[in-house]
């Protein structure tokens, strides 16, 4: 058994040390909001936050990750960023197919959360490796923007 910390709970995961978190994320604990897309985190979709830093969890095994706070997507919501990007999300159309998208609000909550000012070489910076195979990264790019101007008004 390994003792996780996600989402605001201390969960039991009775998994090998070795597995990915993305599978003990999602089939342990059903949290199915964290996407597989290629299991070597090159794609971005399987993003989710440890101690607030965008982390690939496909290849990121249980044991690595030790008493530090697991978020994923079903909870960036609660946390300012995470409300920002959300609302910044809809009202800029950025989901097409959706695939990617939890990965990249998780990316994008990471940078909003330390920098309220990125320019665009910052989202770019943040966003390197997050693929979204519909093409939405304007979308994505001014909804970052629009997210931050609206966490400097807080």
């Amino acid at each position: 058994m390994t003792q996780l910390h996600v989402n605001g709970k201390t969960v039991q995961v009775d998994a090998p040390p070795e597995m990915p978190l993305l599978w003990a994320l999602r089939e342990n604990l059903q949290l199915q909001g964290t996407k597989f897309g290629c299991g070597a985190a090159l794609c971005g979709a399987c993003t989710v936050h440890i101690d607030g830093q965008a982390v690939r969890s496909c290849v990121t095994p249980i044991s690595a990750v030790g008493r530090r706070k697991v978020t994923t997507i079903e909870a960036v919501g609660a946390t300012r960023a995470g409300q920002a990007v959300q609302a910044a999300w809809v009202a800029h159309d950025v989901p097409q197919c959706g695939y990617c998208q939890s990965g990249q609000v998780m990316s994008a909550c990471a940078l909003l959360a330390k920098n309220h000012h990125p320019d665009d070489a910052d989202i770019d910076a943040a966003m390197s490796g997050n693929i979204c195979r519909c093409g939405t990264y304007n979308h994505i790019r001014a909804a970052i923007h629009d997210a931050a101007a609206t966490l400097r008004k807080a």
